[in-house]
């Protein structure tokens, strides 16, 4: 890997772990694309550099966090189902790590947004409610929406925001709980990887991880938020589309190869 390859997953990780669209999915469709071998040592550099975005949403979210305790006890209810699944079907899970289930998954999760917004789309905003209603029930259902993001290419800010606009929430407050969400779920799935794989995962260049790790910081606080201004006024047709056109074409141009 060298310091390009670097950069690039780096601000890859930052720019698609909080939009819709599949973080895990594009790292493994653009290692394939750089050349770049899932050896020990790369997955272990993929995984430190989600620490970046993950302390974007901290900086960011910070005084919200500090100040609402209640906030608190939603988000942990809505880890928990996430948290059971991982920790029972982590094996099951790794083997679905691939192109093809990648590609798929994008274009499953593409349909299913279109689908969503032509339901809703003379449905106002305005009139949602937003995180700060939230019931602890609804937290836990959004929490569950959250667990089928284990699979590779569906995209777990999607499904949480889905989920979100499932129980009512807006496009924003629901984007806005799957960032919070990500706090213990991201740190969770991090250090979980880590110590599950602590024997082969070795880091064989730091200053790789630290420019990928510092790039995944700073773009991802740019990308959340964009995000939180662009769903006042758009819904999520754009990633919809995005989706299905990157799942089909890589499944012809790698995964159908």
């Amino acid at each position: 890997m060298t310091l390009i390859d670097a950069l690039i997953l780096g601000t890859l990780e930052g720019l698609t772990e909080f939009l819709p669209i599949s973080s895990t999915g594009h790292l493994i469709l653009a290692s394939e694309l750089l050349g770049l071998e899932q050896t020990d040592a790369h997955k272990a550099f993929e995984v430190s550099i989600q620490l970046g975005s993950i302390l974007a949403v901290l900086f960011l979210f910070a005084h919200k966090l500090l100040a609402n305790t209640l906030l608190w006890s939603k988000i942990i209810i809505a880890f928990i189902p996430t948290a059971l699944f991982g920790f029972l079907f982590y094996k099951t899970i790794k083997t679905l790590f691939g192109i093809e289930t990648v590609s798929i998954m994008l274009v499953v999760g593409g349909v299913v947004f279109l689908i969503v917004e032509y339901f809703r789309k003379d449905h106002d905003d305005i009139h949602d409610k937003t995180v700060e209603n939230l019931t602890i029930k609804e937290a836990l259902l959004i929490g569950l929406a959250q667990s089928f993001s284990m699979v590779p290419g569906t995209s777990r800010s999607g499904m949480t925001m889905l989920g979100g606009i499932f129980v009512g929430l807006s496009r924003k407050s629901a984007a806005e709980f799957s960032f919070l969400l990500a706090v213990p779920t991201m740190f969770a799935a991090t250090f979980y990887d880590l110590y599950k794989n602590r024997t082969t995962m070795v880091i064989d260049d730091y200053s790789l991880v630290a420019a990928g790790f510092v790039t995944a910081f700073i773009v991802a606080f740019v990308t959340v938020k964009w995000m939180m201004n662009y769903l006042t006024t758009h819904t999520f047709v754009l990633f919809g589309v995005y989706r299905i056109v990157v799942g089909v074409l890589f499944w012809f141009l790698v995964a159908g190869n």
